[in-house]
């Protein structure tokens, strides 16, 4: 019977994961919740990092116990631009943390902008945006120091 309540425990566990990680995609979606409140959501249940990736549409969000679960990122395909612009990028997330667009708006002006993705570590507390060459742009979270 132990085994049964430990797989029920994991299951419940999972299942909590997988609603949360759906939930805060749809909230950044419809604008229902901030960036702030969206992280604190995910690191409650053990996201240690997400990975945005514009050329496939996907999102992948990687738990500290090394699982992992990939959403799709319901947007229009866009060509990404061929130059990266940290400038550009750093002008959205500046207008995001201001209110003044959605994270669709984001998502366009950023792909406009050359960038191919992200990688968000909330336990770093900093975002990664990053070019098709390689090219790199950190953001710190607001408010707090980083580290990796």
């Amino acid at each position: 019977m132990i085994l049964g309540s430990e797989m029920e425990r994991t299951f419940e566990m999972n299942q909590e994961r997988v609603l949360t990680v759906y939930a805060c995609v749809r909230a950044s979606q419809t604008g229902e919740r901030t960036f702030p409140e969206i992280v604190q959501q995910l690191s409650a249940v053990g996201v240690e990092r997400y990975h945005a990736d514009y050329t496939r549409l996907e999102k992948t969000f990687y738990f500290g116990d090394g699982e992992s679960i990939v959403t799709t990122i319901p947007h229009e395909s866009q060509r990404i631009g061929d130059e990266f612009s940290a400038a550009e990028v750093e002008a959205a997330v500046r207008q995001s943390q201001r209110n003044e667009h959605t994270y669709g708006d984001f998502v366009r002006k950023t792909i406009a902008a050359g960038c191919v993705g992200y990688w968000v570590h909330i336990t770093g507390r900093h975002t990664v945006y990053f070019g098709r060459k390689g090219e790199t742009h950190v953001e710190p979270f607001p408010g707090g120091p980083t580290s990796d």
